[in-house]
């Protein structure tokens, strides 16, 4: 492997974490005001899954002779079995990625029984070269910032980065177009796709004291059966449930800026009272707000 990163600070670094053979993530981050570039060996074996969650970075190939761009909260999938795809990549300055490697004999075991929901991996495509870009979803980008912000112990970081790797392949193939279509007609209307996503937009900018669903659809002007059916088909999550991870994704970042005490995290993100808001965050990170300060 080569680095052009090679230490890890407070503005920037790239981590490799090994899952087990065939198999890793990669996380990029950088803070700093300046490009960095990081170079690695992967050969034609491999299928890459890559996620900018903040900012843009771009992809060399053929020694920097054409440039693929990834911009935020944007998605891209590299697979070509007729030569090898080592990641050349510049990171651009507040710009975060995240990616899995994982060998095609290993990925297409877990699909060896669904080979044709996954349409690069059925008999007439799996000798082709597959290249797709596509969005990050919600649940998708949730995942995506606790691997960037890890900071648990290392010992167990293979373990929790295996899991969140499964995860976020699993969304990602979840929220396939003509999947989502097929099991929702009404979601090939993209004036119903629009106002699925205004309703997103709503909730967030309401978080703290957000509508109810019958509320949310009349806001809309879609109807409750189909907000909820739409909802979960492009989020992946109800709307409340979707809500609550982005209400303490929240509260975790406000958390880890030290600005604002446990109460006024709270309050901001919707909890009137401190309880509340320490049972819910426990919900989700089984641990209290105090103690992931603490530990962080």
């Amino acid at each position: 492997m080569k680095e052009a990163i090679k230490k890890n600070n407070a503005t920037r670094f790239f981590n490799e974490t090994r899952i087990e053979d065939g198999f890793f993530v990669l996380s990029y981050r950088n803070d700093d005001d300046k490009v960095i570039s990081v170079e690695r060996d992967v050969d034609s074996s491999f299928i890459q899954f890559h996620f900018c969650l903040k900012g843009k970075s771009a992809f060399l190939f053929n020694n920097g002779s054409y440039v693929l761009d990834i911009s935020e909260e944007s998605s891209l999938l590299l697979y070509n079995p007729e030569r090898d795809l080592p990641i050349n990549l510049k990171i651009y300055p507040n710009s975060w990625m995240v990616s899995i490697v994982i060998s095609i004999k290993k990925f297409h075991g877990l699909f060896s029984q669904e080979a044709d929901y996954i349409s690069f991996l059925n008999k007439e495509n799996k000798e082709n070269k597959y290249y797709k870009d596509g969005g990050i979803s919600p649940s998708m980008s949730i995942s995506l910032n606790q691997v960037i912000n890890y900071n648990l112990n290392e010992i167990i970081k293979p373990l929790y980065f295996k899991a969140k790797a499964y995860e976020l392949l699993s969304l990602y193939f979840n929220r396939s177009e003509d999947a989502d279509i097929e099991q929702c007609p009404f979601l090939a209307d993209e004036s119903n796709v629009t106002k699925i996503k205004r309703a997103k937009d709503i909730m967030i900018s309401k978080m703290a004291e957000p509508p109810t669903l019958q509320e949310l659809s009349e806001e809309i002007n879609l109807s409750l059966k189909k907000l909820k059916e739409g909802f979960k088909q492009i989020y992946g999550d109800t709307v409340y449930g979707f809500l609550f991870d982005y209400k303490m994704e929240v509260a975790r970042k406000l958390l880890e800026s030290g600005a604002h005490n446990v109460n006024e995290v709270g309050l901001k993100v919707g909890y009137s009272t401190g309880s509340h808001f320490i049972a819910a965050f426990k919900k989700k990170y089984g641990t209290t707000p105090k103690k992931y300060v603490q530990s962080s």
